[in-house]
């Protein structure tokens, strides 16, 4: 079992949530490639990158942050350009099937900076966002279908304090994989990629990796990888991507079933093969309430180090918080 330990770091920073345990995995046995499909082109294959050792220790970005609502977090994303920092909930008041969301601008000690509210959008599974000078563009989600998801993205300017319907002049649309039903997405900021989650009319879970720049233009043709997600029977909580690796976190809060210091885990995903590269759990955060495992996120600092995020809810219910962990060793 692991424990938290803090100190300081870099004066703002501070190193929590013990060491992550685990094992490196070999590839997986029938792991679906990258492979074209009916009336489509042959995607190219993504650079080959380093990847997060996924076993070493986690370090405290900040914790018990109050978002504008209290419900619980969904997911979270930086604009690394204008060093912004945003999370999704779902919104008070409303049901949860509804697909209102709140979205929250933090700083990097947790503290508000603004909000958002989306009506009628989805889960908020995972968001994106998108430098535009000194403006953030995000990607979210939109047109909530039966299952409370999007069934598209939908990109639009941050506008603090302002509420969007999924119907808003203000939204610009994108269907980057035609026959999706479910679609969310997560933007690599170091390598301009974005990562499409998607659920197709066949009934299969799947990634597609695209250009962010193509997508925001409605180019979708250019489709660098497309592969089936790797079965896990956890809880699926949340997706990065970095580099040629997309990564996952799993797992279920706190529970007379699930007690410290739970099941929460990472994993590593190479796009090219669609491999499983490491599962590791994680112990960051052992010591919150709660402790629900909720959305990753890609940063790179101003001195370059480039840095995996994970994120847990904590508190009570009607107080819930936010929490974000980083990694930050490349091998």
């Amino acid at each position: 079992m692991t424990r938290d330990r803090t100190w300081n770091r870099r004066r703002l920073l501070k190193l929590g949530g013990g060491a992550a345990a685990g094992a490196a995995l070999g590839p997986v046995a029938g792991a679906a490639g990258a492979t074209a499909r009916a009336g489509e082109a042959a995607p190219t294959a993504v650079p080959a990158s380093k990847r997060f050792d996924l076993t070493q220790p986690s370090y405290d970005l900040f914790r018990h942050a109050r978002l504008h609502n209290a419900r619980v977090q969904q997911s979270f994303t930086f604009d690394n350009v204008n060093r912004r920092l945003f999370v999704a909930q779902l919104k008070d008041g409303s049901p949860d099937d509804s697909g209102d969301l709140c979205i929250t601008q933090l700083d990097f000690s947790g503290n508000q900076l603004g909000y958002m509210y989306l009506l009628g959008f989805g889960h908020g599974v995972s968001i994106g966002a998108q430098a535009v000078g000194s403006d953030t563009y995000l990607w979210t989600e939109v047109d909530v279908n039966s299952g409370a998801r999007g069934r598209r993205l939908a990109r639009f300017r941050w506008n603090s304090g302002a509420t969007l319907s999924n119907t808003s002049s203000a939204l610009t649309k994108h269907s980057p994989v035609s026959d999706a039903t479910e679609t969310t997405c997560a933007i690599d900021p170091v390598n301009n990629r974005m990562a499409i989650r998607y659920l197709n009319t066949a009934g299969s879970r799947r990634y597609a990796i695209f250009n962010v720049n193509e997508v925001a233009a409605g180019n979708y043709t250019n489709r660098l990888a497309d592969f089936a997600q790797p079965s896990d029977p956890a809880v699926f909580q949340g997706y990065a991507l970095y580099g040629s690796y997309v990564y996952q976190l799993t797992g279920t809060a706190y529970s007379d079933t699930n007690p410290s210091p739970g099941n929460a885990y990472t994993s590593s995903v190479n796009v090219n093969t669609g491999a499983l590269t490491q599962r590791a759990f994680t112990g960051a955060g052992s010591t919150l309430t709660y402790r629900e495992p909720e959305g990753m996120g890609v940063y790179r600092t101003a001195a370059g180090e480039v840095r995996l995020f994970l994120g847990f809810a904590s508190g009570e219910a009607g107080d819930r918080r936010s929490n974000l962990f980083y990694k930050n060793v490349l091998v």
